[in-house]
């Protein structure tokens, strides 16, 4: 049965997946964004589908359709991002998640968060299981993101609790693939664009910090699973790779993957930043047959032929 999906944050990197993997299972998508990180280049080939309406709109402030499902993803993701206005980061999340929460409520109808791994900080506990509360810095340069996806949780769990709102949270870990945006500062991204330039790979740290990096596709497979489990499974449940991988070790493999000619070099390590991130991903397995297919090398081919098919575009 078609059904009308409301995906705020749609043009983003996994908004764009989420909308073209409903759209072809025959759903009707409303995709929600301000456009301030999101890119309408990642959904223009979607532009003529009857089925896909485009609205331009902040979700800080009410909005009124009518669907049968939302998931709620309108959030920047990355530091530089959400560093760069932290008060509309922090409003994004907790005003955004009211006003979302607000429609399920009055429409009767689902809703996912997206929330993130950064709801555990920098984790004490390795690697990251739901029932982990977490080692979160309230006051620092990352806390607009972090606290401001905590809260939202809160305000989920709460309508849930006391409007009885059939809510669906995931905690989404590093995810990679095309639609990233180039200049986010992400890991990925940064060594990709610096290898295929042939300039030095920038390292935060000496690089023995930790990862586990997951293809977008196997990420959007694990929202949708979630998305249509029974309704007595609400979460939280992570979703992520659980293939750990240090910093270093990443950077040497997109240098011979690209086959480029750029050094390493190494700076000082953000505040804060997290020193592993591994999810324990038993929930996701139990609850929704769910676990990562994708390569790290084979979806790394595809995200470095979409960041050159970019370079060569714009030369």
């Amino acid at each position: 049965m078609k059904k009308k999906v409301l995906i705020t944050g749609g043009s983003g990197f996994i908004g764009s997946h989420l909308c073209e993997r409903l759209l072809n299972e025959g759903n009707e998508i409303i995709c929600v964004d301000n456009f301030f990180t999101g890119s309408k280049r990642n959904i223009i080939h979607l532009l003529d589908n009857p089925y896909f309406e485009v609205i331009r709109h902040d979700i800080t402030f009410p909005l009124y359709v009518e669907v049968d499902e939302i998931y709620n993803l309108a959030c920047p993701a990355s530091p530089i991002h959400y560093q760069w206005d932290p008060v509309q980061t922090t409003k994004t999340s907790i005003h955004g998640a009211i006003n979302m929460l607000g429609l399920a409520k009055r429409l009767k109808v689902k809703i996912l968060q997206a929330s993130t791994s950064e709801v555990y900080g920098n984790p004490a506990v390795h690697p990251q299981k739901e029932d982990y509360w977490g080692n979160v810095n309230p006051i620092g340069v990352r806390s607009c993101y972090d606290e401001g996806k905590r809260c939202a949780e809160t305000l989920f769990f709460d309508y849930f609790r006391e409007h009885k709102l059939n809510i669906k949270v995931v905690r989404i870990f590093n995810t990679y693939g095309p639609h990233m945006h180039p200049n986010d500062g992400r890991v990925v991204s940064n060594f990709i664009m610096q290898s295929l330039k042939n300039e030095p790979i920038t390292i935060y740290g000496d690089g023995s910090q930790t990862r586990s990096f997951c293809y977008v596709d196997d990420l959007v497979d694990g929202m949708i699973k979630m998305m249509n489990s029974p309704n007595d499974f609400v979460g939280p449940v992570n979703l992520g790779n659980t293939k750990e991988i240090s910093i270093l070790e990443l950077a040497e493999i997109i240098i011979d993957m690209v086959g480029s000619k750029s050094k390493i070099t190494y700076n000082t390590l953000p505040k804060d930043d997290p020193v592993r991130r591994k999810p324990d991903i038993s929930l996701a397995k139990k609850h929704l047959t769910w676990q990562t297919i994708v390569s790290l090398e084979e979806g790394l081919e595809n995200t470095i032929n979409y960041f050159r098919d970019l370079l060569n575009s714009n030369t």
